[in-house]
Order: C-alpha cells, then structure tokens, then sequence
C-alpha cells in the first residue's frame, strides 16, 4: 500500500520542530558535525539501527567528521511524508555531541 504524501502545511510545520533540517525538493537532510570520523561511523550505525526499528530507510553520506542524512519517501512517489519526519524526529532523539 502507497504512502500518502504530507501537505504542504504539514511539511513546514514538522519541519519548523527539526532544528537544523532542510528542506530541498523533495528531501529533508541535515548536517551532523562529528569531532571525529569514528565518531561519525557510530553515529551512522545508530541511525541505521533507528531507521531499520521504523522500517524507514534514509539516504546516508559518511564524510570526514561529518554525516549527512536524508529522508524521502519511496513509496508516496518520492515525495515527503510524515514518516520522514517521524523518523528525524527519532534521530534527533539519539545522543549527540556536535563535533567543531
């Protein structure tokens, strides 16, 4: 069964509760800041562990000291959905430290 893509009300009201996250098109990412590269690397791994638990899977970038997650909706034609937010909303949730 199709997801139902958000309106545009409720994209920018959820997105308003998401410090830090952007929209782009039909995406919201945001840049995490590690202090370190492992540091990165576990961070990710929690994330992936968040995102399997919601059975909601994020586009996931791995740089020096830095992560980059994005969310959208495969199943409501690529398009955001309040599952995107919901599960930003966990990892937001997830202890961190940012990096410098």
């Amino acid at each position: 069964m199709a997801t139902t893509p958000a309106t545009e009300a409720e994209i920018v009201e959820r997105l308003t509760r998401l410090p830090g996250w952007e929209r782009q098109g039909d995406t919201i990412r945001k840049t995490y800041r590690m202090e370190t590269y492992l540091a990165g690397l576990a961070f990710a791994t929690a994330v992936g562990v968040v995102a399997e638990g919601l059975d909601h899977h994020p586009e996931i970038h791995i740089g020096w000291r830095k992560v980059i997650i994005s969310f959208t909706t495969h199943d409501a034609g690529n398009k955001l959905s309040l599952k995107d937010f919901t599960a930003a909303d966990a990892i937001e949730a997830l202890p961190y430290t940012p990096g410098t």
